[in-house]
């Protein structure tokens, strides 16, 4: 008999609510069967449990639920992968474009948040000797990461 799953028991594996795992049945990322009265009980399979491991991943990598569908829904299809892996690389090379030019963007405000920084201690140092307080009544300068350090979060195994 194959491996079937409870919405309780995909929901606890991957950490999500029940609720986001109706919403990923509504989005047509999951089709559990339907059993008992009224058909209110799901039964995920192995099929799905794929499918929702590669729903979070595609989220992780920035894709909406409609790309990721997209992407996952092809993969089901019997034909050639070639047209799959394309589709799933323009995906990709689109969205490391667009991080790109937030962290760009980014990058360009951090610059010019240090610019102010250090001019508006320039000129309370200098109002500081004015009125003859001592400039060590600054609030320290705060420490500067690593220019390549990227933050870390942590990450559901998926």
């Amino acid at each position: 008999m194959a491996t079937t799953y409870t919405i309780s028991d995909l929901a606890h594996e991957f950490d999500l609510t029940t609720r986001a795992m109706r919403f990923y049945e509504d989005m047509g990322l999951l089709q559990p069967l339907r059993e008992g009265p009224g058909g209110r009980t799901r039964i995920y399979t192995a099929r799905d449990r794929t499918r929702l491991k590669l729903t979070l991943r595609a989220k992780r990598l920035g894709l909406s639920l409609s790309e990721a569908r997209e992407i996952i829904d092809m993969y089901d299809s019997p034909r050639d992968t070639g047209p799959q892996l394309r589709k799933f690389l323009d995906v990709l090379a689109g969205h490391r474009r667009q991080l790109e030019e937030q962290m760009a963007d980014l990058q360009a405000n951090l610059e010019e948040v240090k610019v102010h920084e250090k001019e508006a201690r320039a000129l309370l140092a200098k109002a500081s000797k004015v009125q003859g307080a001592e400039a060590d009544t600054l609030p320290p300068a705060p420490p500067q990461p690593a220019a390549t350090a990227a933050p870390t979060r942590k990450r559901r195994a998926a």
